[in-house]
């Protein structure tokens, strides 16, 4: 029997040149499905906080105002924070800006961390091979970096002889130890008996 896998979570617009200057929403011919950012003649506030590429603060004026700053700069305005009041636009690269919020969230939804745990099963008189083969399985997945929760299950009468299966399971603990440590210890829930270990760090 192979492992199972338990997955449990905790977490955009191709651009051919991720640098072009005075990019537009409507420039990539409808292949954008991601939110529109409102740039240039696309911004309706009336007024709107700007900041220049450098970071500095040029103050409140229209986005017509600041849209001429921008084109004399051969950069786009940007509004960053719509939700402000009054808005705040960003006179930059849209392209540039764009790809490198891309990599940001790119980065982000690499370093959330996924759990998975590989579940391997036994039975209280387990054959040897059988043992060997799933010992080796559950080693695998945790040199992978995953958890493994091991589990006998009692079948009728085998419940009076849970003895067994803890027996198992110690016995487990003990091959495992050079790659895993025990997160849960043995317990009973219903007519299986689980233990969970975790990767060594």
């Amino acid at each position: 029997m192979g492992l199972a896998d338990t997955r449990h979570n905790k977490g955009g617009t191709n651009i051919s040149s991720p640098f072009n200057r005075g990019g537009r929403p409507g420039d990539r011919g409808g292949r954008d499905r991601g939110p529109q950012v409102p740039i240039n003649e696309r911004i309706r506030a009336r007024e709107v906080r700007v900041i220049d590429e450098d970071g500095a603060q040029l103050g409140i004026m229209s986005p017509q105002q600041a849209l001429v700053i921008a084109r004399e700069k051969g950069l786009d305005l940007v509004e960053v924070a719509a939700q402000a009041n009054p808005p705040v636009c960003r006179i930059i690269n849209f392209g540039k800006w764009q790809y490198e919020q891309k990599k940001k969230a790119h980065e982000s939804k690499k370093k959330q961390q996924v759990i998975v745990v590989k579940e391997i099963k036994f039975r209280p008189s387990v054959g040897e091979h059988d043992y060997e083969f799933k010992k080796n399985n559950a080693i695998r997945s945790l040199q992978d970096g995953d958890k493994v929760k091991a589990s006998v299950r009692f079948v009728g009468r085998e419940i009076t002889h849970r003895e067994l299966g803890e027996q198992l399971l110690v016995r487990l603990e003990k091959d495992l130890s050079g790659v895993a440590i025990v997160e849960v210890r043995p317990k009973m829930e219903g007519m299986t008996m689980f233990t969970i270990f975790s990767p060594k760090k």
